[in-house]
């Protein structure tokens, strides 16, 4: 969809039942390390300090470039059978969509990939990625399937976009001025971030974007009974 809400074009994804995958028989270790908010935000105190700008790119089908360890097979979906071969299934050579170790194949898959060509992993935040050439310094963090980087040399910058391109199916994305809940913007003084989106469709999803201001939720006095007559509420939204 559209800024708007209206529906630019419709998207099909393929997606293996990964809760009937069993541990043992069709994945073993499924943990793959994520960045935290607070890293992002010590990434952004840093490059404000050294005042360099940070991109943003994100690879497209991000889960489907992890090269999976374990033997896996899927059926054929509902309306794709094969004509000749209706039970036959599928064996993966690359991670889907839906199973258990998707996330960890496709980290391990980009940190050899970033390893192989120099890079430093971090001892504390595994997400984090860097590169240094004499006095400059190129800063690479990955949030699951978006790539955040920067670097004293903007030279330094393009050779990495160049180098991702060529290994994976990516999209640049420009420089960074969103990222999950966190909205960044870079002024005279330093970085301003802040959560206006975040808390607007937060307020958009619950239906409450024209509701009247007030200081504390609920007045402390109020006296609260069942109000049968209204319309019943979906309590699975809160």
């Amino acid at each position: 969809m559209d800024e708007n809400g209206v529906i630019k074009r419709n998207k099909a994804r393929l997606v293996a039942k990964g809760y009937n995958q069993e541990e043992g028989i069709d994945y073993e270790e499924t943990y793959a390390p994520i960045s935290r908010l607070e890293a992002i935000r010590l990434l952004l105190a840093f490059t404000s300090c050294l005042e360099f700008k940070l991109f943003q790119m994100d690879i497209k089908f991000a889960f489907l470039n992890g090269l999976l360890n374990e033997e896996v097979y899927v059926a054929q979906p509902l309306g794709f059978e094969d004509i000749n071969y209706p039970d036959h299934v599928y064996k993966l050579k690359r991670a889907l969509y839906g199973i258990k170790q998707a996330l960890r194949a496709w980290y391990e898959r980009l940190r050899n990939f970033l390893l192989e060509k120099g890079f430093s992993c971090g001892n504390v935040d595994n997400t984090l990625f860097s590169k240094c050439k004499g006095k400059d310094i190129l800063l690479v963090q990955v949030c699951v399937d978006d790539i955040i980087f920067g670097s004293t040399n903007d030279t330094m910058c393009q050779e990495f976009s160049k180098l991702v391109q060529g290994e994976f199916e990516m999209s640049l994305m420009g420089e960074l001025t969103f990222f999950p809940g966190l909205q960044i913007k870079k002024i005279r003084d330093g970085i301003f971030l802040s959560q206006t989106k975040y808390a607007l469709e937060l307020l958009k999803k619950f239906y409450m974007q024209d509701c009247k201001s007030i200081s504390t939720l609920m007045a402390s006095a109020l006296s609260i009974d069942k109000y049968e007559s209204d319309i019943e509420v979906d309590s699975k939204k809160y």
